[in-house]
């Protein structure tokens, strides 16, 4: 791999094979070869499955810490969330790494929010090089989901817990399709099923009152970013960098209800109808029964979980 000059750092691509119906690795080097344009080195990391993926990410983030420009992750949204884990672990060691990201997935959300090219992997790695010499950096706000076991997670856009949930589990079966496509086909699918969850909530809001309370729903997402299954604009005013979350539910609706909402997730429009509640919180730890949890379109585990926000963790070039 030739080099156009002494190399100053290196940018490391953790890239998702099977991402963009296996085109992720040849985007990966597209943008590789864009990176190397100043003369620093690259090095494109891909593996069989996720676990031997971020096994070599987290050793050669270890070995070259110090000359990492910055991690980008070449995938979706699930893609970010593994790569968010490992900078979010670094940082808790005091090491601070960039993220970039190259999209090239399923929802594409985290990317769609900060406005990064989708579709053309050059176009983000440029992005990628410009945002390294803002003069203000960038900084991401990350959710963290805490289960009883101790067991935790993070996320980039929003935990889902409720109709949106049960509509991930089916779309992600469908690895033939793609974008929001799948995801409205899977809730035209699902929508037979729609049933009302009893919620308990525990929440704490932007201003640190505490509350508790028990609501029914049918949707139920706690949001750090705009959208969710490839452009669902749930919160269209969501920020990623005010320290806060959002809670957003939708109140028990019947199936023909439902679906003069759903269109208007596309473009915004259901924030102003009387069944959308939105509220920006610190903290909400949600119960209920038979409901399991996803959060970046991937399968955490069964509710009940405690989800809060990391504030500024990890700086973002996007």
């Amino acid at each position: 791999m030739a080099e156009p000059g002494p190399s100053r750092g290196v940018f490391v691509l953790a890239v998702n094979p099977r991402a963009g119906r296996g085109r992720a690795l040849a985007e990966a080097h597209r943008a590789a070869e864009l990176l190397r344009t100043g003369g620093d080195e690259t090095v494109v990391l891909s593996a069989g499955d996720l676990d031997a993926l971020l096994a070599l990410v987290r050793e050669h983030l270890r070995v070259r810490a110090l000359s990492t420009r910055a991690l980008v992750v070449v995938g979706g949204d699930g893609m970010v969330q593994a790569g968010l884990g490992v900078l979010v672990e670094l940082a808790a060691q005091g090491v601070e790494i960039p993220l970039g990201v190259v999209p090239c997935g399923t929802g594409n959300d985290l990317a769609r929010h900060f406005g990064v090219p989708l579709r053309d992997p050059v176009a983000a790695a440029g992005r990628i090089l410009r945002r390294l010499d803002d003069p203000g950096p960038r900084r991401l706000d990350v959710g963290r989901v805490r289960f009883p076991d101790g067991r935790t997670a993070v996320f980039a856009t929003a935990l889902c817990a409720g109709f949106d949930a049960v509509v991930n589990e089916r779309a992600n079966r469908w690895l033939r399709l793609s974008g929001s496509t799948k995801y409205l086909l899977a809730v035209l699918v699902e929508i037979v099923r729609l049933r009302t969850v009893r919620y308990r909530l525990e929440i704490e809001d932007a201003g640190g009152e505490r509350r508790t309370e028990r609501r029914e729903g049918v949707l139920l997402n706690v949001a750090n970013t705009s959208s969710i299954g490839g452009g669902l604009t749930i919160v269209p005013a969501a920020r990623a960098d005010d320290g806060l979350l959002e809670l957003f539910t939708v109140a028990p609706l019947g199936r023909a209800r439902f679906l003069f909402l759903f269109p208007r997730l596309f473009s915004g429009r259901h924030v102003t109808l009387p069944s959308v509640r939105i509220e920006r919180v610190r903290s909400v730890a949600v119960d209920a029964a038979d409901v399991t949890v996803y959060a970046d379109g991937e399968r955490l585990g069964p509710l009940p979980v405690r989800v809060d926000v990391l504030p500024a963790a990890v700086r973002v070039l996007a």
